[in-house]
């Protein structure tokens, strides 16, 4: 009996989680254990259920994602589970900053049902897949990294409240959406504001637009 990993494929376009399922339940040596999550808040709900996944499949364009802002979060809130990124941005740019915000490899939605395989195999077995451009692009900014850092103090909770105000609801909508008090929503949105050193939803959402994959490409 081969070695058996629990995996969570997050990625918003059914056909691709379709795929990857194809490419992980063949040409392994091993028992795939697929969960799939259409967004970053169900991705969180998962994790927050459990927090003994072998990987992480990440899309960087799903929604509620903020680009890196979802790697940053998951990096920072369990940095014990590998985090592969998947994305059709083939950029030297954005594989370096995947790289650096804590991923362990880099996916292309082109790759063949090989490379998929080969690059997850290669982080399951305790190592990193990235293309070789990676190498090519400069570092993190300053502000980059200090965003990061603030980024990923938050909680999954204080993340989701951040995305909403980022998304532009009041606090009333959001405790609804999230079943809690406005009052909660309040008390989040100040610990937000102190961790990223901000004083309006303006400046809060700036702090999260620093981590779009725009930035990194051009």
């Amino acid at each position: 009996m081969g070695q058996t990993y629990d995996i969570l494929i997050a990625d918003d376009h059914p056909l691709f989680r379709s795929a990857l399922r194809q490419a992980l339940s063949a040409g392994l040596d091993a028992t795939m254990v697929l969960t799939e999550a259409g967004s970053i808040s169900e991705l969180q709900g998962l994790l927050d259920q459990r927090s003994d996944w072998d990987l992480v499949l990440l899309d960087l364009n799903m929604p509620g994602a903020y680009g890196f802002s979802g790697l940053v979060l998951i990096r920072g809130q369990y940095p014990h589970i590998p985090v592969v990124v998947i994305s059709a941005l083939e950029e030297a740019a954005v594989f370096k900053r995947a790289r650096d915000f804590g991923a362990s490899g880099f996916i292309p939605k082109s790759s063949s049902l090989e490379g998929i395989q080969q690059a997850v195999r290669e982080v399951l077995e305790g190592g990193v897949s990235w293309p070789s451009e990676a190498d090519e692009a400069g570092p993190l900014s300053d502000d980059e990294q200090e965003i990061s850092a603030q980024l990923a103090s938050l909680t999954p909770q204080q993340f989701r409240v951040l995305t909403m105000v980022c998304d532009g609801l009041l606090n009333k909508q959001i405790a609804y959406e999230l079943s809690v008090s406005e009052a909660t929503v309040k008390a989040h949105v100040t610990a937000i504001f102190r961790k990223l050193g901000v004083r309006t939803r303006t400046q809060a959402a700036l702090a999260l637009q620093h981590m779009e994959l725009a930035r990194a490409v051009h």
